[in-house]
C-alpha cells in the first residue's frame, strides 16, 4: 500500500538472505521517485553519507523527489556511525531504507529505529520460489526444480545463481547439471 500511495517514511527490512529486501528498497525508490543511493555498512562510514546529503548534482537532477539511502546491513553500522545518520533521517534529509538479517531492536539504535518502521519478510515459500523459477525464461526440468527448491532453501538469490550458472557451465539446466556443477 504504502509503494501503491506513493508514501514517503524511513523503514528497516529485517528477514533471511535472498528474500527481496535490496529489490523492495529498489522498487519503493523507483515508486516514490526518489535519489536513489545504495551503500552497505559493512564498507560505508560517515563521508559516504556526506556525500550523499552534501551531493548538489544529484538536486539538480532529481528536484522534487527525495533522497533514499538504502544501507544493506545497517546492523553492521557502529553506534557513532548510526548517530551521524539520525539527524538526517529526523529532518527527513534523507529517506532510510535499512536492510538487516539481525533483530533490529538489539542492532539498531533505539533512537534511529524510532524513526523507521520495521517490515519482517520470512523466508520464501516452495510456492513463491516456483513462481520465481517460472519467471526466469529458461526451461527447467520438474525434478530439477525440486532439487532447487530444497538446495535454496527459501533464498531466491541463491537458487537464481545457481540457475544461471548451471545454464552458462552446460547449456541446460537438469538434475544432473545442477549435481555437476
Amino acid at each position: 500500500v504504502a509503494i501503491e500511495k506513493k508514501h514517503i517514511f524511513s523503514f528497516i527490512l529485517w528477514g533471511p538472505p535472498g528474500v527481496g529486501k535490496t529489490t523492495l528498497a529498489r522498487i519503493y525508490a523507483k515508486a516514490i521517485n526518489a535519489e536513489y543511493h545504495e551503500l552497505s555498512a559493512v564498507s560505508a562510514g560517515k563521508d559516504d553519507i556526506r556525500k550523499i546529503v552534501e551531493d548538489k548534482q544529484g538536486m539538480a537532477t532529481n528536484l522534487f523527489g527525495p533522497k533514499v539511502l538504502f544501507l544493506d546491513e545497517i546492523h553492521r553500522f557502529n553506534k557513532a556511525q548510526q548517530d551521524f545518520l539520525l539527524p538526517y533521517v529526523e529532518k527527513g534529509v534523507l529517506v532510510l531504507i535499512g536492510a538487516t538479517t539481525e533483530n533490529p531492536s538489539f542492532e539498531v539504535i533505539p533512537a534511529l529505529l524510532s524513526r523507521c518502521r520495521v517490515f519482517v519478510l520470512n523466508e520464501l515459500s516452495k510456492e513463491d520460489m516456483r513462481n520465481i523459477v517460472s519467471r526466469t525464461g529458461y526451461t527447467i526440468t520438474k525434478d530439477a526444480v525440486d532439487w532447487l527448491l530444497e538446495m535454496a532453501g527459501g533464498d531466491a538469490r541463491q537458487m537464481l545463481a545457481m540457475i544461471e550458472n548451471t545454464f552458462q557451465l552446460y547449456g541446460s539446466i537438469t538434475t544432473k547439471t545442477l549435481t555437476d556443477t
